[in-house]
């Protein structure tokens, strides 16, 4: 086990990260994070044939569910998977699940089998995403962490449009099957590069006892806020939203008194600002869960066909993905300080922006304006994601605990997911028959939560690396 905290290095270099070095290894966490993120959109793009063709309407919100709820318990046994496991085998086991799923989801006669297959992708899915971040911190240099980061995240943005285009290709053949055929196929070659290229790291000695009753709770957690996603009834969508926050409450308490947690000890030692880095992250995580409502806005108040409405929907991974690849550039503390505070901040005035664009039929300049302002919503997490990331990742001198701190940053995003989706279901039926006040209230409500969280990012600002969650973890 490695207690000895990295000396500082130059940075790194997009050619050096796509080299023939390092080059191969990022391309494999980058393609095991496209291969969740596709999978979300490009199964929500089938949805509609699948149903006329098997049926299951009434389950239709379940596809999302149980691959979401599958996805969160895997990506809390990432960094013990690492750990028991090693590199390789990890990530043999993740695109196994993720390609088993995909054939029972091919094959599935009725939409209870094809609920089954999205679990079992799910599992896969969660470990896929999780170890794109947790193989960051173990198989590459320091030096190329925030590039690495920008790298894989990015997939998120590139998912947001391959997934849609995919899958509506194939619903429009009639032939969804296939889709997740295909999708079987790529993940039995990810297998076979992985053995290619994935370094053999040197697993832990020490015993990975199984965090049971932190999987109960945020699995339960993530469970409830998404099913509130599916009531109609007010009093129960609000009751489900409550008892998920309760259960994440239980979840924080529980490991910060617990000796098997999830999270890295880090994340609540005196004088560690890993805790601030987590909030930050969830609170841009927040802001992505507006996605799904935008294409909507395109069409029913822009207008829209449905490609330019999809098109204006990937506008804010688009601005996250393009700028991430330029602030991961970004080395001098006092610039890394400024776009991390930054990022909520352009966020919020983005989304808010949005929201103050919402009129009845809107001109081609105001549409116009849509773009922009989600560009620059998105751009506000380009900023500050790989710095977040990278903080996470020196936040402790110890390998096993650095895996905890990197896979922590997936599970994070997928619970503030799950609770952004719910929370704008909710602000969306506030806005009762009128889609446009229904926009105001997401987008603005969005947006004045990411001004508050400009606070979090104030104060994740001041990480200073691994040697401060070293001492942390010390005192």
């Amino acid at each position: 086990m490695n207690t000895t905290p990295p000396t500082p290095s130059v940075a790194g270099t997009w050619r050096e990260l796509l080299g023939p070095r390092s080059g191969p290894v990022a391309l494999v966490l980058a393609g095991g994070v496209l291969l969740e993120a596709s999978t979300v959109y490009l199964t929500t793009s089938l949805l509609p044939t699948i149903v006329a063709d098997i049926g299951g309407e009434q389950f239709y919100a379940w596809t999302m569910t149980t691959f979401l709820v599958a996805s969160v318990v895997t990506s809390m046994l990432v960094s013990r998977t690492l750990a028991t496991r090693g590199s390789v085998a990890a990530y043999l086991t993740a695109f196994g699940l993720f390609g088993l799923g995909s054939v029972v989801c091919a094959l599935a006669p009725s939409m209870t089998v094809l609920l089954l297959g999205r679990t079992v992708q799910g599992l896969g899915g969660g470990l896929l995403a999780g170890l794109g971040y947790a193989l960051i911190q173990r198989a590459l240099p320091e030096r190329l962490w925030a590039k690495g980061v920008a790298l894989v995240s990015a997939m998120w943005g590139v998912g947001n449009i391959v997934g849609p285009a995919v899958g509506g290709l194939f619903a429009q053949l009639d032939a969804w099957r296939l889709a997740f055929g295909a999708l079987a196929l790529v993940a039995a070659l990810d297998m076979v590069l992985v053995v290619r290229v994935i370094p053999r790291l040197e697993r832990s000695t020490q015993r990975q006892p199984l965090p049971v009753r932190s999987l109960v709770l945020l699995g339960a957690a993530v469970a409830s806020v998404s099913v509130a996603g599916i009531f109609d009834v007010g009093g129960l969508v609000v009751a489900a939203l409550v008892l998920g926050a309760v259960l994440v409450v239980g979840f924080v308490r529980h490991e910060r008194l617990s000796s098997t947690s999830v999270l890295p000890a880090a994340t609540f030692a005196p004088g560690s600002r890993l805790v601030w880095v987590y909030l930050a992250v969830a609170v841009l995580a927040l802001g992505v869960g507006t996605e799904a409502f935008i294409p909507l806005v395109g069409q029913e108040t822009g207008s829209m066909t449905p490609f330019l409405a999809g098109f204006l929907g990937a506008a804010l991974s688009l601005g996250w993905s393009v700028v991430q690849v330029v602030s991961a550039g970004a080395t001098r503390p006092p610039l890394v300080r400024a776009a991390t505070v930054a990022g909520p901040a352009v966020l919020a005035t983005g989304l808010l922006a949005f929201a103050a664009l919402q009129v009845e039929g809107p001109s081609g300049l105001v549409v116009t304006g849509w773009f922009v302002v989600l560009f620059v919503a998105g751009s506000g997490i380009g900023l500050a994601f790989p710095h977040l990331s990278v903080a996470a990742f020196s936040s402790t001198a110890d390998s096993d605990e650095g895996s905890k701190a990197a896979a922590g940053i997936n599970t994070v995003l997928l619970i503030a997911s799950a609770f952004s989706a719910a929370l704008a279901g909710v602000l969306v039926t506030l806005g009762g028959d009128s889609l446009v006040t229904s926009a105001r209230l997401l987008f603005g409500g969005f947006g004045v939560v990411a001004l508050v969280g400009t606070l979090a990012s104030v104060r994740a600002a001041r990480v200073s690396g691994v040697r401060e969650g070293a001492a942390a973890e010390r005192s």
